[in-house]
């Protein structure tokens, strides 16, 4: 037979009659039972790579006809719907709940720290502008840690005293975003900041002979705009991630203001790459610059101690003891924020912190170099002879 040759099969008539069937004809014998354990194990496998995929984080309820009970259609106006709430959603600042009974009490207090943060900052800058004894990069630096000590509570406080009084507040996603750019920004700049001031404490005792020759004036410049331009980057960078993400669920943020943590916690989308990215972040911004503070301080009191007299180890020391009260108040509560694994605090404990470097640090700066430096106490003390006579 060849078997290249299609075998010719009658074609029936349009007219001819359906042939009958045969009665007693049936599927051979265990067709039915095959099918029906079939579909059983089908299920369960279905089952089983559905929950795999699920716990694995490899597919979400966004994703288009994967997900038991929700086809193509279902999903996709879901996706819309999402995406539209996101665009239009407005959060509701929660603050400090369990304290409305003291609300005018806390807010009159908030409302003098940022009165006395804001002319304590501005004075210090104005008296480095002005004064000729204060002409030092350390005087200079000094005013770029007080604008950014500015820039920090302009951004929370007001917003802030708004929860404080009306017991919530509601800030549009837009509102949200920005307050968390300019709040990372400050606190990058104030980082970055103290680790120049302590570089420049560090030549200043360790190798003072070279001080200013090396610390010129093009040198201080030059770490001060790339001190401004890495904060602007690493805020725009977290701004970015945090942004992209949806939040399609609940709108209340359990805090005060628009922080990383609670914006993570709320968004009903995948949060991995946002805190990979946070992670790295921080390295160059809070774990590097802490490294350099430690080593410059570490030098600082090696040269300390090996000073013979009593009185040359106080002077010494007197040169910098501002700054390491400053470094020590800001890093203390900015590592138990963000560094070491926050698991076990409350958010009561976590907005306690907040308050701390947003609100308490950026008071304490001025106060600390009003208080503990003689170059500013006169020149504050020739200014207002100045203007009282």
């Amino acid at each position: 037979m060849d078997v290249s040759v299609e075998p010719k099969v009658p074609k029936k008539s349009p007219t001819e009659p359906p042939e009958e069937e045969v009665e007693g004809e049936e599927y051979p014998e265990g067709t039915f039972y095959h099918q029906a354990v079939g579909k059983v194990l089908e299920g369960i496998l279905r089952d089983s790579i559905q929950k795999f995929l699920e716990s694995n984080k490899v597919i979400k309820r966004n994703q288009h006809g994967f997900m038991k009970d929700r086809s193509c259609q279902t999903n996709l106006l879901g996706f819309y719907e999402t995406v539209n709430a996101t665009l239009a959603t407005e959060f509701i600042l929660m603050g400090f709940e369990k304290l409305h009974k003291l609300q005018v009490l806390i807010f009159l207090l908030v409302l003098m720290i940022y009165c006395m943060t804001i002319c304590g900052n501005l004075m210090i800058i104005t008296l480095v502008c002005y004064s000729k004894n204060l002409q030092s990069p350390m005087y200079f630096f000094l005013t770029q840690l007080s604008l950014s000590d500015i820039l920090l509570t302009t951004d929370i406080v007001p917003k802030m005293l708004e929860v404080v009084l009306n017991g919530v507040s509601a800030i549009s996603f837009i509102g949200c975003i920005t307050q968390f750019f300019f709040f990372s920004f400050s606190e990058c700049l104030q980082c970055f900041m103290l680790t120049v001031m302590s570089y420049d404490r560090y030549l200043a005792i360790c190798n003072p002979l070279c001080y200013v020759s090396i610390m010129n004036h093009n040198l201080c410049l030059k770490m001060v705009i790339m001190s401004w331009l890495l904060s602007f980057s690493v805020a725009l960078m977290n701004t970015v991630s945090v942004s992209s993400l949806q939040f399609c669920g609940s709108n209340i943020i359990d805090h005060f203001f628009c922080d990383y943590s609670p914006l993570l916690k709320l968004s009903c989308s995948d949060t991995y790459i946002v805190e990979l990215d946070g992670m790295i972040s921080s390295y160059p911004v809070i774990v590097f610059p802490f490294v350099i503070i430690i080593i410059s301080y570490i030098n600082i009191i090696w040269i300390i101690i090996r000073i013979p007299s009593a009185s040359g180890r106080q002077k010494t020391f007197s040169t910098c003891s501002s700054h390491l009260t400053a470094v020590s108040s800001f890093y203390t509560t900015l590592i138990s924020m963000y560094v070491l694994p926050a698991r076990e605090q409350s958010m009561s404990m976590s907005k306690v912190r907040s308050l701390l470097y947003t609100v308490v640090t950026p008071l304490l700066n001025p106060i600390i170099y009003s208080l503990r430096n003689k170059d500013i106490k006169n020149a504050f003390n020739k200014a207002i002879n100045y203007f009282t006579k």
